[in-house]
This record gives structure tokens, sequence and C-alpha cells, in this order.
């Protein structure tokens, strides 16, 4: 079985393809992951970086946050918690902490990251891979 990683840049593009850029490459992963072809990998600061998007800049309300809550862990997703020491080195290459947390589960499982975050991709493109090419 095949497995990624995949941040938030990613993933929230499946809430909303119809407003979200690029959601097609977005989707077509999302496809392979519900038949069952790829594995996505994350730590668990994914779900709250969905719930805090869906409540800050999509205005849920709870009813809809709850549901979204409810039915996060199920998508599939093996979270992976990286060490604080591999994100601190993430950090000095010049990513934020929540953006070295994905760089460092990719690393530590020996997969790519794929990502929508060009900043991202600049600073870890030897684990870091563009959605869109």
């Amino acid at each position: 079985m095949n497995e990624v990683a995949l941040d938030a840049s990613v993933v929230l593009k499946w809430f909303r393809s119809h407003e979200e850029p690029d959601a097609s490459p977005a989707e077509e992963i999302r496809s392979r992951i519900l038949d069952g072809t790829l594995t996505p990998l994350a730590p668990g600061l994914l779900w709250l970086e969905i719930i805090n998007v869906a409540s800050r800049k999509w205005n849920w309300d709870g009813k809809q946050l709850a549901s979204l809550a409810k039915h996060l862990p199920g998508m599939g997703f093996r979270i992976e918690e990286p060490t604080l020491g591999a994100i601190a080195r993430w950090c000095d290459a010049g990513l934020t902490a929540y953006d070295a947390s994905y760089v460092a589960v990719a690393e530590n499982a020996g997969v790519n990251l794929v990502t929508a975050d060009r900043e991202i991709v600049r600073l870890a493109g030897g684990i870091a891979t563009p959605l869109v090419h």
C-alpha cells in the first residue's frame, strides 16, 4: 500500500472543492484514499486546523462543527505525532512549528508530504512536493 503525508492545505480542499483553487488534484488524492490504494499520514494538528478554518473562515455553526469533529477521525488518516526535536530542526530551516509538524511526520515515515503551500515546498523540497506541479 502506498502512503503519503498530507497537510491541511490539501485536505481543506475536500470540504469546499467548488470554491478552492486546484481542488481537482486534491480530489484525486481523496479518491485514492477512499478506494484503499493510498494511506494518508498527518499529525493530530490536522484536525485542529480543519476545525479552526471551518469555524473562523467558513463561519460554520456549532452543529456543523460538532458533526465535522465527529467525522474527522473516520477519514482514513494514520495520525503520527512528530518528535519535538524534529519540529525544532525544521523550524530552524524556516518553517512554522505547525508546518514543521507535517514535514517531520513525512520525514519520519519516509514518505512525501503533498502540500499546496509553496513555502513548505521551498524550505523542505526534498520531502515536500507540490499538489500541482
